[in-house]
């Protein structure tokens, strides 16, 4: 399967104008889709110097979006982190270029309407940090656990990961978190959270020629939120280089 757009669904990008109601999902739904479109673009765009650490990648990652939403998304604005519970920080955020109402709910310039959490794969030594793309365990460290336990994104109802591939490919991750997910499930690994089946990651789209998967899964949130709660994974090869055609 292979679509420009994360859900055929979605409506096009278009501009946030102040004081008209918008659905959450509308709004969530085109920044999750132009995020889609960019990401190999800012793999492959040949200003941007070659790093490897999570932080650096997160800083490049928010300036590219944040520079082309200028022309080709300008309903939102991208962040380089976002305050948390317990001093916690999300490494990326989306928030309105204006205030809004969306869904009864005033959204100011300051108010995020997605946030992004980034790790790399394989994840950096020592071994107990390999699957902390889901789980850290008492650490509170995992991806997906973190917004499971209500730590990150505590009011959102979407969200979004993305994980940057530095070795093998982005199918075999997607094999190796659901891997995981099922050894959580099945109480061979324990952990703080509950975990089922249910959350297993469902491959959504796939496009070998541009190094990039997108998967979807839902969870439930196990400490004092009570509802389920969507994430948006990409997974994107930072080793393949491709033309600006390709990239089209």
């Amino acid at each position: 399967m292979n679509r420009d757009h994360v859900e055929p669904e979605m409506p096009s990008i278009g501009r946030i104008t102040s004081g008209i109601e918008r659905k959450a999902e509308e709004i969530v739904f085109k920044t999750i889709s132009f995020v889609h479109q960019q990401l190999p673009r800012w793999r492959d765009d040949p200003y941007r110097p070659d790093e490897k650490s999570e932080d650096k990648l997160n800083l490049q990652l928010c300036k590219f979006l944040d520079t082309q939403a200028r022309n080709d998304f300008p309903m939102v604005r991208f962040n380089h982190e976002e305050h948390q519970i317990d001093r916690r920080r999300l490494d990326l955020s989306a928030s309105p270029v204006k205030a809004a109402t969306i869904d009864a709910r005033l959204y100011t310039i300051y108010d995020p309407v997605l946030v992004f959490e980034c790790k790399r794969f394989p994840a950096p030594s020592p071994k107990e940090r390999e699957k902390e793309y889901v789980t850290g365990g008492d650490a509170k460290s995992g991806g997906i656990q973190r917004f499971k336990l209500g730590l990150h994104g505590a009011d959102l109802n979407s969200v979004v990961m993305i994980a940057y591939v530095q070795k093998d490919s982005p199918r075999h991750w997607f094999y190796k978190v659901n891997e995981w997910i099922v050894e959580l499930a099945t109480g061979i690994v324990e952990d703080i959270c509950i975990w089922n089946r249910n959350e297993l990651l469902e491959m959504r789209d796939e496009s070998p020629p541009k190094g990039i998967i997108y998967c979807k899964s839902v969870h439930l949130r196990t400490d004092s939120v009570t509802h389920n709660i969507r994430l948006f994974h990409f997974a994107i090869d930072m080793n393949m280089k491709i033309s600006d055609e390709s990239n089209e």
